[in-house]
């Protein structure tokens, strides 16, 4: 899959990175602010997107979930504030909450992939994952 990353901290963007290309995937772009994920969006064409809530022009990560649900693009959160997520998620699949472990980042990363390929329908959600619930509607339906 093409990912996207939008997270302002650096190392946390370098460490989603390397585990996203460890998991086989291709990272098409890293930004740090809503504009640049908005232009990387437009230009890249993601299949999926891990995005941070407070970017450093704010906290713009909901309005650029809302952007990527709009072109059908599939993303969760990751945040240290899952509290600030809005009752419908605004779009996501689910959330992933800071600091998470590697492990906990590859079995959500696993799920994930399911969901996006339409496979999860009886699977169990790591404990890593927080799933949305328009996403948990479908897998107890």
């Amino acid at each position: 899959m093409n990912i996207l990353i939008v997270e302002d901290e650096v190392l946390l963007a370098m460490e989603l990175e390397s585990e996203v290309e460890d998991a086989g995937h291709i990272v098409v772009g890293t930004a740090v602010d809503s504009r640049q994920a908005i232009e990387l969006i437009d230009t890249t064409a993601p299949q999926f997107a891990f995005l941070d809530i407070q970017l450093l022009d704010g906290p713009t990560g909901i309005d650029v979930g809302r952007y990527l649900s709009a072109k059908a693009i599939p993303f969760v959160f990751v945040s240290g504030n899952l509290k600030r997520i809005p009752e419908d998620f605004a779009g996501a699949l689910g959330a992933i909450e800071k600091p998470y472990t590697m492990n906990g980042l590859q079995n959500a990363m696993k799920f994930l992939e399911s969901v996006v390929d339409g496979r999860a329908t009886s699977l169990v959600p790591p404990p890593s994952l927080v799933l949305s619930p328009a996403v948990l509607a479908t897998l107890t339906a």
